[in-house]
């Protein structure tokens, strides 16, 4: 009778080791798959946070494109400039030319009077042509001008708007940052909770475990007075409740 009465006690030991290794390994199973979810949802955003650098780059490079074929646009004004000027000495050497060659015609020969009249005539034509393409020349100035500031006065403005943009998107970074810490520390709270419960089930389920023990050993001895010795069970007598 002795023997099977540690043969019980070892069986129901044996039970009561493997109900707790089970139940541990479940709890284990879903802190692991907690945790990577959290990895993955803290990749995500990580994720997110390099995309958007990426677009800031690509636009500040974008700018810089577009500043350079600015700058290129205003060295082919300017070369158009000089070329203006040059033809404009050009015209004025030729007309220099074409008095000096009039009043040398007047004084060798007043029969030509009637050709100088016709020359004089075409001098007054080109300078009506002349005073024409000034007024054009001038009217392409101001156009230019007014072009040059209208881009001047964009290109601000898309700076200002690429500040007030970067400003916002710092904004966003702190607050999300803020956030994350936030859910982090409400995070490692909830788990320490969850343990502290899980340790709360196992030790009832000992106690449990410990009571049908004993009865079962009162029904087997009903007329013995039976003493349990709880120091062969794993039991945390340290907790209470």
């Amino acid at each position: 009778m002795v023997k099977k009465k540690k043969k019980i006690k070892k069986e129901k030991k044996g039970l009561s080791k493997i109900s707790k290794l089970t139940t541990k390994s479940l709890s284990n199973v879903f802190e692991n798959f907690k945790k990577n979810q959290e990895l993955k949802k803290i990749k995500e955003i990580k994720l997110k946070k390099l995309q958007e650098k990426n677009d800031l780059i690509k636009e500040k490079k974008e700018l810089k494109t577009w500043e350079e074929k600015l700058k290129k646009e205003d060295n082919k004004l300017r070369f158009k400039e000089d070329d203006l000027k040059l033809r404009e000495k050009e015209l004025k050497s030729q007309e220099d030319h074409q008095k000096i060659e009039n009043e040398r015609l007047i004084e060798k020969d007043k029969e030509l009077t009637q050709i100088s009249k016709d020359l004089r005539n075409k001098e007054k034509e080109l300078k009506s042509r002349e005073e024409v393409q000034n007024r054009k020349d001038i009217d392409l100035k101001v156009r230019e001008e007014e072009q040059t500031l209208k881009e001047l006065k964009e290109q601000k403005r898309k700076n200002r708007e690429l500040k007030v943009l970067k400003e916002d998107e710092d904004r966003k970074k702190q607050l999300e940052y803020i956030k994350i810490k936030e859910w982090e520390e409400k995070f490692d709270k909830e788990q320490k909770a969850k343990e502290h419960l899980e340790n709360l089930r196992e030790q009832k389920l000992k106690q449990r475990e410990l009571e049908k023990i004993r009865k079962i050993e009162e029904l087997e001895n009903p007329s013995k007075d039976i003493n349990f010795d709880f120091n062969d069970f794993d039991v945390d007598k340290s907790t209470k409740n």
